[in-house]
């Protein structure tokens, strides 16, 4: 199958996961496993290779985030357990008041996200949120939209993370000159997918109601944490301890020499996953005497969570790679070259499309850049600014053949209408909130430096 075909057959399979899951109620790891086999048939792959996009689809993206899912849940667990989490929860609502609480939780978001990947940020901070979300009685898709959205706007926008780098040595941008434009650009976008839709968001929810309304009741009684808690600073240092050691690993590689022992050190304990170990690590040292259970029954406890978001997030993968095997996204790309737009209005709907299509960020990133860098050179436009557009392509759009889509849906225990309403069509605002700034820079491109 190729050409108008290949693009309704990826219309049809997004929507039949999206009935299957809302209307007929049926699991979503059977789902997206299942329209993945239809697709591969759809498309007339050949039988072997459909099984193995699946198979490989779903082990490369748990390769990915497995290791970081199963310990952030541990880590998520051990803070929740000890009381953790409610004594972060009380110390930023006495820094920031209860008013500014979401605000907060996305400028911690939008800055965590620079040196840490997306999936491991949102594991180790969403219990914070919904911890907060309960005190302050706020509603919790306000503070998940402000969370994600703050996280997916960094990861896609802002070196050093991979997407932005490609985009850079792709287009041979310069790279300071790139990254004050990215802070001018993400920074409104952040705050205008994430904070300010998320308080619309809230004042829906209110409206609305609900049990889960505050995130859902906790798993553990208040009761159980009488007596005494760690401290603030304490359980602040043990939250952070990971993202410390991820931003070593980030910084040290930008600064020691290549090769070096000290610079394989950092890259070797700036690993998400060996990051994420060493934290659980720390906490069970830190927070021991805190423990209200048996440490084998919190990590059992994790466990059990751990399990169906795993084979959630997986089959997510799958669902993605069985659509990047039939050439959707090379069809969409060759189609969108005709249509005559600005290099940045086609970047962005390039990068977006990719985005939605192949269900990775990075990917579209890499790909559209690589596509792009002879128009710019061509049409003469500002390759800084087409970067930019292709970076906020990469942020909304998230659909589910992308294992994010499912990490906010599953640790969120947000339904699947209110992760589309919070995740995709929060991060989709940030990116064309973004796009109209760039859009405005350009009209003033003649007389900005660096432009």
């Amino acid at each position: 199958m190729e050409g108008l075909g290949l693009f309704i057959l990826f219309i049809a399979a997004v929507a039949l996961v999206m009935i299957m899951i809302i209307k007929l109620k049926i699991n979503a790891f059977i789902s997206l496993l299942g329209v993945s086999f239809l697709v591969g048939l759809g498309a007339m792959m050949p039988l072997p290779e459909i099984s193995n996009t699946i198979a490989t689809g779903f082990g490369n993206t748990l390769k990915g985030v497995g290791i970081v899912i199963a310990l952030g849940i541990i880590l998520g667990e051990i803070l929740y357990r000890t009381g953790s989490t409610e004594q972060i929860a009380n110390t930023m609502l006495r820094v920031f008041g209860k008013e500014n609480s979401p605000l907060a939780i996305n400028m911690t978001g939008y800055v965590i996200s620079i040196p840490v990947f997306f999936d491991a940020a949102f594991v180790i901070l969403v219990e914070l949120a919904r911890q907060i979300s309960r005190k302050t009685r706020i509603p919790f898709i306000n503070y998940v939209t402000c969370l994600a959205v703050g996280l997916i706007v960094t990861h896609a926008v802002v070196i050093p993370t991979p997407g932005p780098l490609a985009v850079i040595g792709n287009m041979d941008l310069n790279l300071g000159v790139f990254l004050l434009y990215s802070i001018i650009v993400s920074i409104p976008a952040s705050l205008i997918g994430g904070w300010l839709y998320g308080k619309y968001l809230g004042k829906k929810a209110e409206e609305k109601g609900g049990e889960n309304l505050y995130g859902g009741e906790p798993a553990v009684k208040e009761e159980e944490f009488e007596g005494e808690k760690p401290s603030g600073g304490l359980a602040i240092f043990v939250l952070l301890f990971p993202i410390i050691l991820l931003l070593l690993g980030t910084v040290m590689g930008m600064i020691l020499p290549e090769g070096s022992a000290l610079a394989s050190f950092f890259a070797f304990i700036g690993d998400k996953n060996t990051a994420l170990f060493l934290g659980v690590i720390v906490s069970i040292l830190a927070l021991r005497k805190y423990f209200r259970s048996p440490l084998e029954e919190i990590i059992a406890s994790a466990g059990s969570q751990a399990g169906m978001v795993l084979l959630i997030t997986g089959a997510g993968g799958s669902f993605g790679a069985i659509i990047n095997a039939t050439g959707i996204g090379d069809y969409l790309v060759e189609t969108m070259q005709t249509w005559g737009f600005s290099a940045i209005i086609l970047a962005f709907l390039f990068s977006q499309i990719l985005r939605s299509s192949l269900g990775s960020t990075t990917v579209a990133l890499v790909t559209t850049s690589a596509i792009m860098a002879p128009v710019v050179a061509q049409t003469g436009a500002s390759g800084i600014l087409v970067g930019l557009a292709i970076c906020l392509g990469g942020i909304g759009g998230s659909l589910p053949n992308d294992s994010g889509f499912w990490v906010v849906n599953r640790f969120s225990g947000f339904s699947f209408t209110d992760t589309i309403k919070s995740w995709t069509l929060g991060g989709t605002i940030a990116g064309v909130s973004g796009l109209i700034i760039v859009l405005i820079l350009n009209l003033f491109s003649g007389i900005l430096p660096g432009l």
